[in-house]
């Protein structure tokens, strides 16, 4: 009997930065949930004394619960790229995984869309997929965007400037496929931008 194949959805930076012994990969989008910079990054785009964002998934009937600092609560549709591990590093790549996104998410099963002409339909069913659920320690929630962006372009970590995150995510998305829109995450980048400008940074374009 075939085993079931490890196919892993990535939202966040899995997108611009996928896992290894990736044998296949096809873009598409959940329904349901909001992808937002809700989560504390201590270990990757920041440090435990000064934790940097980012994004995480949230149901959107519990988005609403955080979501009073956030303009656009129900607008966009998550956008991602769904990865099929070769079966024969599935293992290694689970571990990976597991280490990679240890900072407060958890896996959990989801479905992923995609578009057919002008109908939308189920793609793969029960995908793999790293959730930042808001009972872990490092969900912040809503913050203004003003508040959020500033964080987001003053924090560094191990990985590097938090900033060089949000852009190379944004590119991404706007990559992925002609439906593919976050205006959360083009909001934000319009002010990170800013705050580079006003402060005469170096600009820190996204990765090809």
């Amino acid at each position: 009997m075939e085993s079931t194949p490890f196919i892993v959805f990535g939202y966040g930076s899995l997108i611009f930065k996928p896992p290894p012994h990736t044998i296949a990969q096809v873009p598409g989008f959940l329904k349901g949930y909001v992808r937002r910079f809700a989560q504390k990054s201590h270990d990757h785009r920041g440090t435990p004394e000064n934790p940097g964002r980012v994004v995480t998934l949230i149901h959107k009937e519990e988005w609403d619960k955080f979501s009073g600092s956030d303009a656009f609560p129900h607008e966009d549709i998550v956008w991602g790229i769904a990865y099929t591990i070769d079966p024969v590093h599935e293992a290694e790549v689970r571990d990976y995984l597991d280490y990679r996104e240890k900072d407060g998410y958890t896996m959990e099963t989801i479905d992923i869309y995609g578009v057919d002409g002008d109908e939308e339909k189920i793609i793969i069913r029960r995908a793999f997929c790293y959730v930042g659920r808001n009972d872990n320690p490092s969900f912040i929630g809503s913050e203004p965007l003003d508040v959020l962006a500033e964080r987001i372009w003053k924090s560094i970590g191990p990985s590097g400037h938090n900033k060089e995150y949000l852009y190379n995510l944004v590119a991404a998305v706007r990559d992925l496929s002609p439906n593919s829109y976050d205006s959360h995450l083009y909001a934000l980048e319009a002010h990170v931008r800013a705050l580079d400008a006003a402060n005469g940074d170096i600009r820190i374009e996204s990765k090809p």
